[in-house]
Parts: C-alpha cells; structure tokens; sequence
C-alpha cells in the first residue's frame, strides 16, 4: 500500500466533528491555532497554554494544528525506531517518512503525529497523554524559531533584571532544581526549563547581541527537588511527601516520577518571560560525591568542546526546516555555530560538590 499525506491525515481524522472553538496562541512573534474535535482537550490546552492564549483571535495564524481525540491509530505502517540520544535507553519514538512529510508514532501510548508543512496532526488518545500533544504544539514553535535562524541548546534559562541566565548540564545533572532554586528571588523570571534557543543580531541598532528565548513548557520533575524546596511541597500530598523526606538522598535522586510545576500559581503571573539578552551560560560539570565546594570558573569553550556537548540539542523528529526537509537520527551538530552564537557571552563551569543554594548565590553575582 502507498501512503501518502491525503490517506494518512483522513485515516488520522476520519468522520470526526470539530467543536467550534479554537485555541489561539501568541509565543513570542509566531501565532498558532489549535483545532480538536474534543472540547475537554481544548479546555485543558488553554489552561496549560493560559499565559499565551489570545482570547477570541481567529486570524490568520503561522501554525495550524489538528487534535484527534480517539482511539490509538493502526495505520499498517513499518515504522522505524527513532535513535535515542547517549545516555537514554528504551524505545520511545518510531517514524515513517512521506514525500514531504514524516508520521512518528509514540511506542508506549500509540499516539500518532503526521508532521508536514501544510497539514499538522496529533491523534489518538489525547486528553490521556495531553502531555504529548503539548510537545507536539512546543515543536511547532520549535521548528518556527529554527527556521528564524535560532539554535536549539539543552538548557534552562531565566532572566534576572533584565540579564538571561542559561543553565546546561549532563542528563540529571540539576539543572531543573537548580533553576527552582533561583525562582525562590522574586526577581528572577522563568524562561524555559529544558529547551533554549539563542541567536546573535547584528544590526544598526543591535551589535553583536546574543539573545536567548524559551517555549511555554512547565517545569517537569522528580520528587528529589520537590522534597528540598519548601515552594513546591503543594504539589505533592502530606503523604507522599513525608515518605520522600524519609528516604536516603542516594536512593531518592534516582527516582522518575513526574510532576509539572505551574510556574503562575506557584510564583505569580509576572514571573514568566518568554525572551531576553544572554548574559552567561553555566554549565554544570559537579559531581554528587566530591567533597570539594562548589565552584564557577570562566572558561573558553573553544579549548572545553568536551562541556560544549551539555548545550548542544538535537532538534528531533518532528523537526523540518523549510525546504521541508527532515531532522535525521544520524545527529551531527555544527559546533562552530554554538561556538560562533556564544562567542561574546561568558561561559562558566560548575564544578566540586553539588550546593544547589550556594551556586545560586555565585551566579546572582554574575548577574549583579
């Protein structure tokens, strides 16, 4: 059988009824609209998308996206396993490519996304998995600034009196908890959690300026940063949480249970912001059992390319640039393009025990 987008995006929608409301999304300079067949799903994006939903704004928009609430598709596709990163293991992500368009399909919920330049897709059981089809809509946005010239980093960034921090690290190197930390000083501003794109302008006004800029998802995190932050007890019960307090630390960091941090209800409407000049990017090399204190010192990424591999990020597979032309598993970054973007910012390295108060402390006053 030959699939092709038409029978791909009918056999994904079928004979379903959209209800007639839209969500609306202005991020950053890009407008998405969001079309279900499901109320209750629209209901739930706009309350997780909140500080960018535009109110009754049906106008043309850069983005369209279709959700299907249904059962999980069987296309009769072979698909192929999408290539984890080092360090990840498991099958989370398989795909099957058109002409001009890629299907990926979720291993262990069988959601499935066709991703293409005019007709963009997420079906199967939606409100279950609502967390997907958020990074669904995320990597649309994703690809958007990319195609602006923006360049994906595997960090954290939040903005202090006007000067943006960035925070990278190695998988489970703190980087979330840490970037939590910081949010305890009500100056200080959330960017993004996990994906920061930077860019550098030279123009007559602005020379040589590297910006940076997140996308609206929530902090996601493990029960280890919830137990060492008084902010963030809400969101466990009394319960769960004395249980955590009484485990050891060893076997406490190793625990994956995801809870969402909503960043307006815990810390206040005026505590996000979606952009900002780079001031320094830290990253964040400390190890768990050093007795050494912690410590930042500057250094020239030219001559530490191996900390340099903690900012770059694969763009993954729904992304397509806009030749329409797919991201491939193979992944191959252009280190001289970090290199080139970061080369007027100061870059530092955490390094000895991990303190996540006392670095916060070193970096205020790198942006004081």
């Amino acid at each position: 059988m030959i699939h092709t987008i038409e029978s791909i995006s009918q056999e994904l929608i079928q004979e379903q009824t959209f209800v007639p409301e839209l969500l609306n999304l202005k991020i950053g300079g890009c407008r998405l609209n969001i079309q279900s067949n499901s109320r209750v799903l629209i209901d739930k994006l706009s309350d997780y998308f909140s500080s960018c939903n535009v109110i009754g704004d049906n106008n043309t928009a850069d983005i369209n996206i279709i959700a299907i609430e249904r059962k999980a598709p069987e296309l009769g596709i072979n698909f192929i396993d999408w290539q984890r990163e080092p360090g990840k293991t498991g099958r989370k992500d398989e795909y099957f490519n058109l002409k001009n368009a890629r299907v990926v399909r979720k291993v262990r919920t069988g959601m499935v996304f066709l991703q293409s330049k005019n007709l963009i897709i997420a079906a199967g059981p939606c409100i279950q998995n609502d967390n997907q089809v958020i990074n669904f809509i995320n990597s649309q946005y994703m690809n958007w600034l990319q195609q602006q010239g923006w360049l994906i980093c595997h960090a954290s960034g939040l903005v202090h009196n006007g000067q943006g921090l960035a925070i990278a690290g190695f998988s489970g190197g703190g980087k979330s908890t840490l970037m939590l930390e910081f949010m305890n000083d009500a100056s200080v501003s959330y960017m993004t959690n996990d994906r920061l794109f930077i860019r550098t302008s030279n123009t007559s006004t602005s020379k040589n300026e590297t910006h940076m800029s997140g996308i609206p998802k929530l902090p996601r995190i493990n029960p280890g940063t919830i137990t060492g932050n008084p902010a963030l007890h809400s969101l466990m019960s009394q319960d769960e949480l004395a249980t955590y307090q009484a485990m050891e630390q060893e076997k406490l960091w190793h625990i994956e249970e995801k809870y969402d941090v909503p960043i307006k209800q815990i810390y206040g409407d005026q505590r996000m912001q979606n952009d900002s000049l780079l001031k320094a990017f830290v990253i964040l090399n400390w190890q768990r059992k050093s007795v050494e204190p912690v410590a930042l010192t500057e250094i020239n990424l030219e001559e530490r390319r191996d900390l340099l591999k903690a900012i770059m990020k694969s763009s993954g597979p729904f992304y397509q640039d806009k030749q329409a032309n797919f991201q491939t598993d193979e992944i191959q970054f252009d280190e001289n393009a970090y290199l080139s973007a970061l080369s007027g910012i100061k870059i530092y390295e955490a390094h000895g025990g991990i303190n996540f108060s006392q670095l916060t402390k070193l970096c205020m006053n790198i942006l004081n």
